[in-house]
């Protein structure tokens, strides 16, 4: 699991099949084995997740990367690719610069006419939800073993929220299960390498 968080320079390359099973890894010990997504596990069950490793060093390549998978997405039934994970391992790895990059995916999104289609999420390793102090142990609910664009589509979560009446009480929960793990817990979970 890389926990870079350099603001550039070269890093060594990520072998894509190491990213991509790094980030299953979580998914499942985390996302879905914490039930911090209750929508998570059917899509993962039903194996309509894309994984998709981007060698992107620069934003300009990512968005690239970005518009062509919304645009696949967009183009995929539901039945086969429901979701959509780019992992960027050599690009944005600081936060502040991966933020700032949201913008520009929700820019793609109403340039390319797909808002009210499909959403982008966000994880990053160094995730930080404003006004709380960076190891608040509730920012590890959107911390990913590397940055992270999530693509979703509009009905699948509409659907996703229909089945769960109290959707709005997942971010609270997920506090909660964070809370109640600690640290400790999440370090269980994930062990270090080398630290």
């Amino acid at each position: 699991m890389s926990n870079a968080s350099s603001n550039g320079g070269s890093q060594p390359a990520v072998d894509h099949a190491s990213a991509i099973a790094a980030t299953e890894q979580w998914l499942e010990k985390a996302v879905i084995g914490l039930n911090l997504c209750p929508f998570a596990k059917a899509v993962h069950v039903k194996k309509q997740i894309r994984y998709v490793v981007s060698d992107a060093t620069t934003p300009e390549e990512l968005l690239e990367t970005l518009m062509d998978e919304l645009q696949t997405l967009s183009d995929t039934p539901a039945e086969q690719v429901d979701t959509t994970l780019i992992i960027h391992p050599h690009v944005l790895n600081n936060f502040e610069d991966y933020n700032e990059f949201l913008d520009v995916a929700d820019a793609a999104l109403e340039d390319m006419g797909l808002v009210g289609e499909l959403q982008v999420a966000s994880f990053h390793p160094d995730y930080q939800f404003a006004d709380t102090d960076r190891n608040d142990i509730g920012n590890y609910t959107n911390r990913s073993p590397y940055p992270t664009l999530h693509l979703l589509r509009e009905d699948s979560v509409e659907r996703a929220v229909e089945a769960f009446p109290e959707a709005e009480a997942i971010f609270e929960k997920n506090i909660e299960t964070m809370e109640n793990l600690g640290h400790e817990g999440w370090d269980k979970l994930f062990p270090r390498e080398k630290q």
